[in-house]
């Protein structure tokens, strides 16, 4: 089962992950939103639309921008719309 850990923290799990260009995003509800903290940050994919992020925050280390999901996807990536991505370190294990 797919698990995202940053600094020895499991912050998502879930046999329920979609693949989109070698990146597992999680189901939002498989995300321990207490890690999470809203960020400013946001890229445009020309195919799924405007990505927003979050930082990571586990036992007082932070992890700028290292998670990112589409709130609102175009009409070719509803499948991971709301769902969340992990980079920067974050290890992704399958």
């Amino acid at each position: 089962m797919p698990r995202a850990i940053w600094n020895d923290t499991v912050i998502a799990e879930s046999d329920r992950c979609e693949v989109v260009e070698g990146n597992q995003y999680f189901p939002p509800d498989s995300v321990k939103q207490q890690y999470l903290k809203p960020s400013d940050y946001h890229t445009t994919c020309p195919w799924k639309g405007i990505a927003s992020y979050y930082s990571i925050e586990v036992d007082g280390q932070v992890n700028k921008d290292a998670a990112w999901y589409y709130p609102s996807t175009k009409e070719r990536a509803k499948n991971i719309e709301g769902y969340v991505a992990f980079w920067k370190g974050v290890k992704v294990e399958v």
